[in-house]
């Protein structure tokens, strides 16, 4: 396309778009509200799973032994467990360790007394245990299953996942999402195809007379495809810029109402790594409405138009 042809197309865009001012700033106001909603879910979509992947990298189940359990039949126990796609590791927690470990984490401040009190003895003699480490939470229970049924296993002890709940809660947010996400987009296009639609009408006559002295359809298209892309890029870049500043203090209000579920240390997705991607995708997404909107009348109405 020659540089006055894509000149002559900017200029009557952007004038197409001041003759219909209503409709353009209804299909930018549109398209903001689509893409900031996007926003929304996609920093909670992008957090839950950072946290379930946190959340699954500490995951562990814990295994107690019978008392008649010999040395073979918990080297079996740990082999049968590593066999399992999602266990990573299997560490082995002696009955002096877990006492020790007990003193530090309950009684730091009162050893002596403890001390004085059993002596030598250890009162958890015989409960030596492995901690198997899982890196998928939605395996967890077929594990605790699975290890339950292994002989020498007494018991196995396991905390609900967080990382579960995360899971269902990220697929209901996705479903959700989707759902609005569909029919902010079908009234996005509508609203653009209307618009440019009216602007097909206002310049009928014009294009008429083009078509007449032998413009190409490539030419008569070109204002349009332009409208179209400055509107998907304002419907953008405006919920991209509130986005910005908003995600620090959506980020502090979360930690204000939901720290006490969270496992201690966890933190969510730096504002960086969020807009990394948000950015561009927010407008390829814009970009591409407004073009698609324009195309689909385009494709309809400007045959018409002879």
């Amino acid at each position: 396309m020659k540089i006055s042809t894509v000149s002559y197309s900017v200029k009557q865009g952007v004038k197409s778009l001041k003759r219909n001012k209503a409709f353009s700033l209804a299909s930018v106001g549109t398209i903001v509200a689509c893409l900031f909603l996007f926003g929304i879910f996609y920093f909670v979509m992008t957090n839950v799973s950072y946290m379930v992947k946190k959340t699954e990298s500490t995951l562990s189940v814990t295994v107690f032994f019978t008392e008649d359990a010999t040395q073979e039949m918990k080297d079996n126990i740990k082999e049968k467990a590593l066999l399992r796609k999602e266990v990573t590791k299997v560490e082995y927690t002696s009955s002096d360790e877990a006492w020790n470990s007990v003193k530090e984490e309950f009684f730091s401040e009162d050893k002596e007394e403890v001390e004085k009190v059993f002596g030598d003895d250890n009162p958890l003699q015989n409960l030596d245990s492995y901690e198997i480490h899982i890196d998928d939470a939605t395996k967890q229970d077929s594990l605790v299953k699975y290890l339950k049924g292994l002989e020498g296993v007494r018991v196995v002890n396991y905390a609900e996942s967080l990382a579960d709940k995360l899971h269902s809660f990220n697929t209901v947010v996705s479903t959700v999402a989707f759902v609005i996400m569909l029919m902010l987009l079908a009234v996005s296009v509508f609203l653009i195809s209307i618009t440019v639609l009216n602007g097909i009408i206002v310049r009928s006559d014009e294009i008429k007379i083009m078509k007449l002295i032998g413009a190409t359809d490539g030419f008569v298209r070109g204002p349009f495809i332009v409208e179209g892309i400055i509107i998907g890029f304002c419907g953008a870049i405006i919920p991209l810029i509130i986005l910005y500043f908003a995600y620090e203090k959506i980020v502090t209000y979360a930690l204000d109402k939901i720290e006490f579920v969270l496992p201690l240390g966890m933190n969510f997705v730096k504002s960086s790594e969020i807009f990394k991607v948000l950015t561009p995708l927010s407008l390829g997404v814009g970009v591409g409405i407004g073009i698609f909107g324009t195309w689909l009348t385009l494709f309809r109405k400007l045959r018409t138009v002879s």
